[in-house]
């Protein structure tokens, strides 16, 4: 059983080594500066929707390559050098030698490393002469659009032309031009170096310019400098000369130093003297001054300081007479301009108050006059309105019953009829009455029966009216004119 157990385990240990290195010897990884082209059966990689790869590309990782039925094999990512030797004629027709160098590479994109890889790949050492065909056909293209002058003075124009013009001549290869240089530009028959003698006769000329400048320059700062010593020499014997006269003047000066001394000393004397008698005539004045003058100065000074003690004292009386009267004078005016004031502004409260009460007034008989107009005007118009209301009335009523409104008219302005009535007894002086109290009540009934007649004759009046209203009272309005009643009339 153990035996069985340990023969299993080894034959798997066997079998995982086995699939292991077959899988190692199947598997192959691109490295970072290489792409693995795989071709075969099941390698196609997709590039684009318009351009399918009939392989795969595979960059910086690892894939299983089948044995037999798929091939893997790689294209170099290095840098390359190409070394350019290109022998052109210029637009000058001047034959010239250009030698420079292109570094460049195959693009890091898929499209650029399928594009190699279908030129380059079972030919990646010939891409150095491929490329080198390339730029030395561009190259002489462009020299021969240019001169001399222009490629020597403008080498990155001539480059970047290069460049262009070749751009898409590489990226049909797939390379990319990482750099691209003009060395050196020759030429066999001395164009060059006969371009370069004109600049270098002057410039030799400038350095014997130059040369001949510095020597004049060096012999104009000799002569300066011989100058500068002649000024020196004569500068030192001048103060030579001044130094011996100095000296043969202090020599004199010594010499008469001894008869000098003398009369100085008796100069001095003599100043002393003449200072002694000054002294002498000082104390005399001093004495003088204090034993006459003085004492009449104090004196004179006391008589002036009493006399001016004593005026201004009668000038501060004087003065404080004027302020007290002059304060009076203030306090009085002050006073009245007070009291004037007070009564002003007295004066002028009174008068405001009576303008206001004035005013008050005017105000309240003004309201009150306009008030008692408004309200006789509502009166009169309340007593118009009543009159044509009572108007109306009376015609409507009149309209109606004309007998009892002409009893109510009669019977309203009765006591003014037998007051009418009565007055004529009024003027009666003496009135005989042959019947006694039947007299007087007869009397009385006529009195009275003129008010009963008035009734009458009322009533024939609105009949009348009422007749000519309907066409046919013509001459009853007549005869009621003639006052004859109309019964009567018919």
């Amino acid at each position: 059983m153990d035996e069985t157990l340990l023969f299993g385990i080894g034959g798997a240990i066997v079998a995982v080594l086995m699939m292991f290195l077959l899988l190692r010897a199947l598997w192959r990884v691109a490295e970072p500066n290489e792409a693995l082209i795989i071709s075969g059966l099941g390698a196609r990689g997709l590039r684009d929707a318009a351009d399918s790869l009939t392989f795969k590309i595979v960059t910086g990782k690892g894939v299983l390559v089948l044995p037999g039925f798929q091939t893997a094999r790689r294209l170099s990512l290095d840098t390359r050098v190409a070394d350019l030797q290109v022998s052109c004629v210029t637009s000058q027709g001047i034959p010239v030698h250009v030698r420079g160098v292109v570094i460049y590479k195959v693009g890091d994109d898929y499209a650029s490393i399928a594009n190699s890889a279908r030129r380059f790949l079972d030919q990646q050492d010939r891409m150095d002469d491929k490329t080198h065909s390339l730029f030395a056909g561009h190259l002489r293209s462009i020299v021969g659009s240019l001169t001399i002058e222009d490629m020597l003075h403008n080498r990155e124009a001539l480059t970047a032309q290069v460049r262009q013009s070749s751009a898409d001549e590489m990226s049909k290869l797939g390379l990319i031009v990482d750099s691209l240089q003009i060395q050196e530009i020759e030429d066999t028959t001395g164009y060059i170096t006969n371009l370069g003698k004109p600049h270098a006769a002057a410039i030799a000329a400038s350095a014997r310019i130059a040369e001949a400048q510095r020597d004049q320059e060096a012999t104009e700062a000799e002569q300066v400098a011989n100058a500068k010593k002649a000024a020196a020499w004569r500068d030192s014997q001048i103060k030579t000369a001044a130094y011996q006269a100095e000296i043969d003047r202090v020599k004199a000066e010594s010499q008469q130093a001894g008869p000098l001394a003398m009369a100085t000393a008796r100069q001095q004397v003599v100043v002393q003297e003449t200072r002694a008698v000054e002294l002498e005539a000082d104390l005399a004045e001093q004495k003088l001054q204090a034993q006459v003058r003085k004492p009449a100065d104090a004196r004179a000074y006391e008589t002036r300081t009493l006399a001016d003690a004593e005026r201004d004292a009668q000038i501060a009386r004087a003065e404080a007479q004027a302020k007290e009267i002059e304060l009076r004078a203030a306090a009085d005016a002050t006073r009245v301009k007070t009291a004037a004031t007070a009564e002003a502004e007295a004066t002028r409260a009174t008068g405001e108050a009576e303008a206001v009460a004035a005013k008050a007034r005017g105000l309240a008989i003004a309201d009150a006059t306009r008030a008692q107009g408004l309200a006789e005007a509502d009166a009169t118009q309340a007593q118009g309105l009543a009159e044509a209301e009572a108007i109306k009335a009376r015609s409507a009523a009149l309209a109606e019953n004309p007998d009892a409104v002409v009893a109510q008219q009669l019977a309203e302005k009765w006591p003014e009829i037998v007051e009418a009535a009565s007055k004529a007894f009024g003027n009666v002086d003496h009135m005989v009455v042959f019947n006694g109290a039947d007299g007087v009540s007869d009397l009385l009934t006529k009195a009275l029966s003129m008010g009963g007649t008035g009734l009458g004759l009322a009533r024939q009046l609105m009949d009348a009216m009422r007749s000519d209203s309907s066409g046919s009272g013509i001459d009853k309005a007549d005869n009621l004119g003639n006052g004859v009643p109309a019964k009567l009339t018919q």
